[in-house]
């Protein structure tokens, strides 16, 4: 097992990151900017290092600094949690251009898939459904552009094929608008991803958003821990993700599983990975592939018994995976909130001073979280507080206890949205199942 681990990372997830390697007996170090001082991981760790100032492009997407900070402490390997730098290939690289272990994927396996173009065409290749669609556009090749669209039919939706996060995408509607979509889309993704690529794929109108995790060992060894549904979203923004999807069979989760699977064998994949479908009409269709650890990892280990950030290190370590597709089941039902300080019905951030934390228990509830009262938050990084998570042996069961625990938490001091969680855990459509990726924003007017 590795030795030292440096985080290179924030919040709950630098926390989570902690925590499994105190239960594997790895010492760590907190890497955090001049803004997180005080982050609960930075208290806990063994050893800290300060890498910058607030703004993140000078501490946490700093790549020198962090390497830096690695060798100064004898690090042998450097975590990336998710966001930042955790799916820069670039990073990954100098990473083990240093010496160090990254854990997660090789660097060309994060180049692959980051660029959707190629990832699409390394997933058809694969055998694993994608979305009807084009490789990169051409501005200049405007004929070719518009009867692309139309033999797709509208509406279309041009996207960048570097982009992420729910950014670098525009739906269009008309063939009036295809073009001037194009260039706009080129543009913003050539300032926002520094990549100006662009491709078109036929635009779904109801689809559901389910992904599925997997995990490689790097030895040619692959298994997937079922699905997630993360429909419930607002501005691309997952809001609400539970496991299993409502309404999958346990036939159709095998063969999806299995593509998944397959898939990671053939492009050599190793590590902690997720691939993202829409979902329409009983048949799925692949969008991208995430290189590192979920935000809503917990749901599936809630209902896997899996670890999946101790599976990252032990994999990072070398090791081969302990255990076979046939040792994986799913058990129950997982559901998580993603606690945000911001208003719940402006979305504005609202940064400042916890004056009073009160996280919620009882039966089958997991929070992870970094807050604790007293604590500030910064205006400098995402908005995200807490997840807090809800388990049962059946999804009315799972609901049931997440409308508890949302009723029983205390964040004084600043807003955050679990009003909208409390509205969302009684519309009849969300406790039937199986909305789509449109339904929260038209519930709230925003389309």
């Amino acid at each position: 097992m590795l030795d030292k681990v440096l985080i290179a990372n924030r919040g709950e997830i630098a926390l989570r990151v902690l925590r499994a390697c105190r239960e594997l007996g790895i010492k760590t170090v907190a890497a955090y900017s001049s803004a997180d001082a005080n982050l609960k991981h930075v208290l806990l760790a063994d050893e800290t290092v300060c890498i910058g100032p607030a703004p993140s492009q000078d501490s946490y997407l700093n790549m020198p600094s962090i390497i830096a900070a690695a060798e100064v402490t004898d690090a042998v390997a450097i975590h990336p949690g998710y966001g930042f730098l955790a799916e820069s290939a670039d990073f990954a690289e100098q990473v083990e251009e240093s010496g160090f272990v990254f854990i997660g994927p090789k660097p060309e396996t994060i180049r692959l898939m980051g660029d959707k173009v190629s990832a699409i065409g390394a997933m058809r290749e694969a055998g694993v459904p994608c979305v009807p669609g084009t490789g990169a556009l051409k501005l200049e090749d405007a004929d070719r552009n518009m009867r692309i669209a139309r033999e797709l039919g509208y509406p279309v939706i041009i996207k960048a094929a570097g982009g992420g996060g729910g950014r670098g995408m525009r739906v269009v509607h008309s063939e009036a608008t295809l073009l001037n979509a194009i260039t706009i889309t080129q543009s913003e993704a050539l300032a926002t991803f520094g990549n100006d690529q662009v491709y078109m794929e036929k635009y779904l109108e109801r689809p559901r958003h389910i992904e599925f995790q997997v995990l490689a060992d790097g030895h040619g060894n692959a298994i997937h821990l079922g699905e997630r549904d993360c429909s419930m979203q607002r501005r691309h923004q997952k809001v609400v993700e539970e496991a299993p999807a409502p309404g999958i069979t346990a036939e159709l989760r095998a063969e999806m599983g299995m593509r998944c699977v397959d898939a990671c064998r053939k492009i050599g994949y190793r590590g902690a990975g997720t691939f993202e479908f829409l979902y329409e009409d009983g048949a799925f269709f692949f969008i991208e592939m995430n290189t590192r650890v979920q935000v809503e990892h917990p749901v599936t280990e809630m209902v896997t018994g899996i670890d999946i950030v101790k599976a990252q290190l032990a994999i990072a370590a070398g090791d081969a995976l302990p255990y076979t597709q046939e040792d994986i089941g799913m058990h129950g039902h997982a559901i998580e909130c993603r606690i945000n300080a911001e208003h719940p019905s402006t979305f504005m951030p609202s940064p400042g001073t916890v004056s009073l934390w009160h996280p919620p228990g009882g039966p089958g509830i997991r929070v992870d979280s970094h807050v604790y009262s007293g604590y500030a938050v910064p205006p400098h990084y995402d908005s995200l507080l807490a997840k807090i998570i809800a388990q049962g042996e059946d999804r009315p069961t799972a609901i049931a206890r997440m409308t508890s625990a949302l009723g029983e938490i205390v964040v004084d001091g600043i807003q955050t949205n679990v009003p909208l969680h409390q509205e969302i855990f009684h519309h009849s459509a969300f406790r039937a199942g199986g909305t789509d990726i449109h339904y929260l924003e038209k519930r709230l007017g925003l389309k």
